[in-house]
């Protein structure tokens, strides 16, 4: 609502918004949805006039978003990826039964529980669509509140008061180095060796959560390391150590995907190990007989959690 009265904004206008940008183009945003240009610029224009700011500077070269746009589109990009989902969900489905079962994490697959689990859950139930939803833990948490998720496994033991919640695994927590640092001479690196590095972190989960457990292992500023967070996923974040730019902490699961040039090393309090605690969390309303049966595989594989903490 802006001034009293509802924004005049479709999907269509936010689709060609997000296009447009990831062209650099009007035209060939237009090419590319097989639209006249003039249609493409003026659907823009009147979408920066409903919401009152200039989403993209033009120019001969182009156009680019502006800071307000930029902030706008990435809000845009979630807002669309939800009514993907959604649609897919209902395609999926037929009277009477559920065909799919859309599964959100914030953790590698490269090896560890889930992988394990994911393979399992496919192996009994081959007819069942599997659909894997990466996100930030916010936006986890409202994919499954509106049902385009039906389960999400995080590094979280609450969620929300409506969700239902499994406890199921813990993961010790790793640190990435370069091939060359000098920390990877040690079997076991401690916390307090971190003093004086640099400890690159993504933005996104389980990013948060293991700068959390670094400020409760080191709750003095002074002796805590430098820590810079990155906008980007696990893959960069391991990029940017292997450039030396840092070092960082991983998920135990998070190291069966091979890096040239990385070291992974326990991290220790000096008596023991560091883990993070993995749930299911789901809506206990959601009858999709596809997620009853996920729900029964995990009680069967982790009866018993045993946890780190």
């Amino acid at each position: 609502m802006a001034n009293g009265k509802r924004l005049g904004i479709d999907l269509q206008q936010l689709r060609f918004a997000v296009t447009a940008a990831d062209t650099g183009s009007f035209r060939q945003a237009a090419d590319l949805l097989r639209l006249r240009q003039s249609q493409m610029s003026r659907s823009v224009r009147q979408l920066e006039h409903s919401i009152g700011i200039l989403v993209f500077e033009r120019s001969s070269g182009g156009v680019r978003p502006t800071p307000g746009g930029r902030e706008f589109l990435k809000s845009v990009r979630a807002i669309l990826e939800q009514v993907d989902a959604l649609v897919a969900g209902v395609k999926t489905t037929e009277p009477g039964e559920t065909r799919r079962l859309a599964v959100g994490l914030c953790t590698s697959l490269s090896s560890g529980n889930l992988r394990a689990t994911l393979l399992d859950f496919k192996l009994r139930y081959p007819h069942i669509e599997l659909v894997t939803v990466e996100r930030s833990r916010a936006r986890l948490a409202t994919a499954l509140r509106n049902g385009t998720v039906d389960v999400l496994v995080v590094t979280s033991a609450t969620l929300s008061p409506e969700s239902q919640t499994l406890p199921l695994w813990s993961e010790r927590i790793l640190v990435a180095l370069p091939e060359d640092h000098p920390l990877t001479t040690r079997d076991v690196v401690l916390w307090t060796d971190l003093r004086n590095q640099t400890v690159l972190l993504s933005q996104y989960d389980p990013g948060h959560e293991l700068e959390g457990v670094l400020i409760s292992k080191l709750p003095l500023p002074g002796d805590r390391p430098q820590v810079q967070r990155h906008d980007v996923g696990r893959g960069i974040i391991k990029s940017l150590i292997s450039m030396r730019f840092g070092i960082s902490l991983i998920m135990e699961s998070d190291i069966g995907a091979r890096f040239a040039g990385l070291v992974y090393r326990e991290l220790s309090d000096g008596t023991r190990p560091n883990y993070l605690n993995f749930s299911a969390h789901w809506r206990g309303d959601n009858e999709n007989p596809a997620l009853h049966g996920f729900l029964k595989l995990l009680a069967e594989r982790y009866p018993s959690p045993v946890t780190g903490e």
